[in-house]
């Protein structure tokens, strides 16, 4: 739905490919919960996260994100928390792509039951220590574990 195709990017490139994510979080009485989905392609547990929209800027495009995979919305920080690196997994054999996420706080006011992409992913919410259990990457993972809050 976003206007940047990854799939005309030059795949084997080294050249590390920009996005961005929201870190979707609530308060709870023992502190917060955050909000992973699964991935589409290999079930994982991520961050909403993708590629920049246009006329959205970085944090729109985070916010428009977590809209679509997980279909929260709410209050974003307005600079990142922080970011990590993956490679991506590109076209039908998988040609990996490396990526920086920028990643955004979002404090979630509202969860739908209904969202674009609900029948594609799963959503859960976890504590900060188990959220970093579950993802891949290291970065990632310390961003997680050591969050208390935007």
């Amino acid at each position: 739905m976003n206007d940047h195709d990854p799939q005309t990017a030059k795949l084997g490139s080294d050249k590390p490919r920009t996005q961005f994510g929201a870190l979707c979080w609530r308060p709870v009485d023992h502190g917060v919960e955050i909000l992973l989905v699964t991935s589409r392609d290999t079930g994982r547990w991520v961050i909403p996260k993708g590629w920049p929209i246009k006329d959205l800027g970085p944090d729109g495009s985070a916010a428009r994100e977590a809209w679509e995979e997980a279909g929260v919305t709410g209050t974003l920080t307005d600079a990142p928390l922080g970011a990590f690196s993956y490679d991506k997994g590109i076209g039908p054999q998988r040609v990996p792509m490396p990526c920086v996420v920028m990643v955004y706080g979002l404090r979630v006011d509202q969860v739908a039951d209904r969202f674009p992409e609900r029948k594609q992913r799963r959503r859960e919410w976890f504590s900060p220590t188990a959220a970093a259990e579950r993802v891949a990457e290291p970065e990632l993972q310390a961003l997680l574990a050591g969050f208390t809050g935007a």
